[in-house]
């Protein structure tokens, strides 16, 4: 038996075809002229698969094995009875004495409405028997309208029966007409399965192509980039936990976070107070200092500076001493940025750390004109944009597999390089940090 099943759907387009007779889930019954033709046009040179393109069928539905097979059986039947034999040929039926002869009609009609009769209490029968499992024992009269149309769709498909779907409907206690309309839905139901399917393969490409840490926001601006049409993100989400795309999710260390910055040196008032909602480039910047472990245990700290408006990571350096320099060479990098061109209620916000507290760092900023700003005692969410950073930056890049400091800047470069210029951000109009901040300045 073949394994290729098909759906609602591809019945339905193969029974358009002119050249099949019937269809069920696993089989295609062939018309005799067809056959016939199939055969001498392969005597012709022609192959079996341009023959069944020809014909109108959809090789990657039938398969390509399926029409060659096929074809190989009526080059037999056609050597062994020639044109007589496609045309006359009932596959697993002898036909030897020319086929049964004809009854009188009422008489067939009754045998072939108690062949039905059977036929469907015996897929009703196996439809209870599966499902006695799951939801214990149940009588006929207890199944659902949509499961009687299942079981009638079946045995019609099965047994390829004509002319007999008014009797199934009556044998089964449903109206023909909601019988027809259930058809009818399957096959949209049918059709919404393979785009689904088809929506899923294109998300699971790019989910995977960002090795899982990318969620449904995410993969709705790699769609529209792609494609260049969008994606409904309620679909995608849909599609993910259908299909079960799973986001990884970095998880939170609170007590870390929130251990007790030191006051050895002077520390400020916190003059930005939460007030991330920020229009203006360049008017509020937000620092901090984190650690990388590379794979011999040794840390690699990174200090970073962030535009609170834009998003946008404008200064960065990294070394493995946690000595003043790394941040007073980040602030140099800050002034190399500004380039001069500092707004007149600019602002830098870090935390109690002491680099921040320290009188050489502070001079530093009175340097370069900044207003400092500081979280208040051991509250990271005073800071909150400058650690979410860190926390998508510890998500992608793989510093535990890096052996020094080098491989390490290699890696943080390029990934705030993507983060700068290409990673879109939903609540930034979904554009880049970059091409946000050119948005601001035109506005």
């Amino acid at each position: 038996m073949s394994k290729i099943i098909f759906n609602e759907h591809q019945i339905r387009q193969l029974e358009l075809n002119p050249n099949v007779a019937s269809v069920s889930d696993r089989s295609i019954q062939y018309t005799g002229d067809f056959k016939v033709r199939a055969v001498l046009e392969n005597q012709e040179g022609k192959g079996p698969s341009q023959i069944f393109e020809e014909a109108g069928f959809d090789l990657t539905v039938i398969g390509r094995v399926k029409a060659k097979s096929a074809l190989e059986r009526w080059r037999k039947t056609y050597q062994t009875y020639g044109t007589e034999g496609l045309l006359t040929e009932r596959r697993g039926k002898s036909n030897a004495g020319g086929g049964r002869p004809k009854q009188d009609d009422s008489l067939e009609r009754r045998l072939a409405k108690a062949e039905a009769r059977i036929k469907y209490l015996t897929a009703e029968n196996e439809l209870l028997k599966s499902s006695r499992s799951s939801r214990g024992g149940r009588e006929a009269n207890q199944l659902t309208p949509t499961e009687r149309y299942h079981v009638i769709n079946t045995v019609i498909r099965t047994f390829r029966l004509k002319n007999l779907v008014r009797t199934l409907c009556e044998i089964a206690g449903v109206s023909r007409s909601g019988y027809y309309a259930w058809l009818k839905r399957a096959e949209k139901d049918s059709l919404r399965e393979e785009r689904d399917y088809a929506d899923y393969l294109l998300l699971k490409q790019l989910h995977d192509r960002r090795h899982g840490k990318i969620g449904y926001r995410g993969l709705y601006m790699e769609v529209l980039d792609l494609i260049g049409s969008p994606m409904n993100h309620k679909r995608i989400l849909r599609l993910m936990r259908k299909y079960g795309i799973v986001t990884k999710i970095r998880t939170k260390n609170a007590y870390r976070k929130l251990a007790k910055a030191t006051q050895e040196h002077r520390t400020v008032p916190n003059h930005l107070n939460r007030q991330f909602d920020q229009d203006e480039p360049g008017k509020v910047f937000v620092t901090d200092i984190t650690y990388l472990p590379t794979r011999k245990g040794q840390n690699v700290y990174l200090s970073c500076v962030k535009d609170v408006a834009t998003r946008e990571i404008v200064a960065h350096h990294l070394s493995t001493s946690l000595h003043m320099d790394l941040v007073l060479q980040t602030t140099r990098k800050l002034e190399e940025h500004l380039d001069g061109n500092l707004h007149p209620e600019a602002m830098i916000h870090s935390d109690q750390g002491f680099h921040y507290t320290h009188p050489a760092y502070q001079s530093r900023i009175r340097e370069l004109g900044l207003v400092q700003s500081m979280s208040r005692r051991g509250n990271c969410l005073d800071n909150a944009p400058i650690e979410s950073f860190f926390g998508h930056l510890k998500d992608h890049v793989e510093h535990r597999s890096a052996l020094d400091l080098s491989e390490v800047r290699s890696m943080v470069d390029s990934y705030i390089a993507y983060y700068n210029s290409e990673r879109k951000q939903w609540n930034l109009k979904k554009m880049t940090p970059e091409q946000y901040r050119s948005h601001l300045i035109a506005a």
